[in-house]
């Protein structure tokens, strides 16, 4: 299958984005969460949270320990954890190797950091409904270390409790890491680059079976998993995040066989890290929106100095289609850091890009695709 990478074949106009510079802070991880309960969506990156709908004004979370050219902060995933009714978030780093989540005071002081797990180097951390019960699992991606997911107790009355319970998956696994239903069980698998571990019945005590159906290096998270191509069957959409390339893996039935076909996506652009599937020009249909994460390996990946970009990739029934929201050398193109958020910041109707990365953090407001 082709790459395509012009935007003559789109039935939408291709969308306007206006970049909005919040921050120089070289954290790499962005959140949306009202912090202050006055109905505003507010932006939390590093060791300040930015007050909306402006964000002009800055108000300090804790320090964060700096490792050369990191700050030890990998995810900001919202969460009420202790069920006071304020949004927290959750977190962990590299080099501490703590998966935490940090307590939202309610006012301008200091927030709490509490230990779930002391779980060894994380990558970055990402959450999904493991069990189905309709609460997310946090899910830290430990490469070379077990991986296991978090959940969040809860009362009789499912009121968070502040404490959680770990459930080992896989005794080790390495860079990269997705979640959704490969085989059509209903129930969600994970994507790991050894294979897909298909989820037992028993999620808590049964085993996950490793079906090696494909070996990634330093593949992106999260790894999506849905159906490109309409056919009932989920697909992959892989990332690397260390390395040129990105590509989609088209799940194809050979008898009672699951195997994957490799399709390209974008094989000019190094340090795909992180991506987003979501709605993002109104059309009804997803779209990928992901980039290029600015000196993942402090400069020594390929393709490091290349210029830095955030893109939307659309469907077009056979392949995808490539769209600019920023591209340029380092000052003018923006990278993808290692966490970033899609959402509606000003009740436009259109849904934003909240981006860090050691090239800062800023917005880019979507202004739709009216001609």
């Amino acid at each position: 299958m082709a790459l395509v990478s012009l935007t003559s074949f789109q039935s939408t106009p291709p969308l306007k984005f206006k970049k909005q510079m919040i921050a120089t802070e070289s954290a790499e991880s962005a959140g949306v969460i009202d912090v202050n309960g006055d109905g505003v969506p507010d932006i939390v990156s590093g060791s300040f949270w930015y007050e909306g709908p402006d964000f002009k004004k800055k108000y300090l979370i804790g320090d964060i320990k700096r490792e050369g050219e990191y700050f030890d902060d990998f995810s900001t995933i919202p969460m009420d954890v202790n069920g006071d009714g304020r949004i927290d978030f959750i977190t962990g780093g590299w080099f501490n190797g703590n998966l935490v989540w940090k307590e939202n005071p309610g006012n301008n002081g200091p927030w709490k950091e509490h230990q779930i797990f002391h779980t060894g180097n994380i990558e970055t951390t990402r959450a999904w409904d493991v069990d189905g019960d309709g609460f997310e699992e946090v899910v830290p991606n430990t490469p070379g270390l077990p991986l296991a997911y978090y959940t969040l107790i809860r009362d009789a009355e499912n009121k968070p409790t502040g404490e959680f319970k770990r459930t080992q998956v896989a005794e080790k696994h390495g860079h990269g890491l997705g979640f959704g239903d490969i085989n059509g069980d209903g129930r969600g698998d994970f994507i790991v680059p050894e294979g897909w571990l298909e989820a037992p019945e028993d999620r808590e005590n049964g085993e996950w079976k490793l079906h090696p159906a494909f070996q990634l290096a330093h593949a992106s998270v999260p790894v999506i998993v849905v159906d490109i191509n309409g056919d009932g069957l989920n697909d992959l959409i892989i990332g690397q995040g260390h390395d040129y390339g990105l590509n989609w893996y088209e799940q194809v039935r050979n008898g009672d066989s699951i195997e994957f076909v490799k399709h390209p996506i974008d094989p000019f652009q190094s340090q795909y890290h992180t991506m987003e599937w979501v709605d993002i020009d109104n059309d009804g249909e997803m779209e990928l929106v992901t980039g290029k994460r600015y000196r993942a390996h402090n400069g020594n990946d390929p393709g490091a100095d290349d210029h830095l970009g955030i893109y939307y990739f659309k469907w077009n029934g056979e392949s995808f289609t490539k769209n600019i929201v920023s591209y340029g050398p380092f000052g003018e193109g923006k990278g993808a850091g290692i966490y970033f958020t899609v959402t509606d910041l000003n009740a436009s109707g259109w849904k934003d890009i909240v981006v860090a990365g050691k090239d800062g953090l800023c917005v880019f407001f979507n202004q739709g695709n009216s001609q």
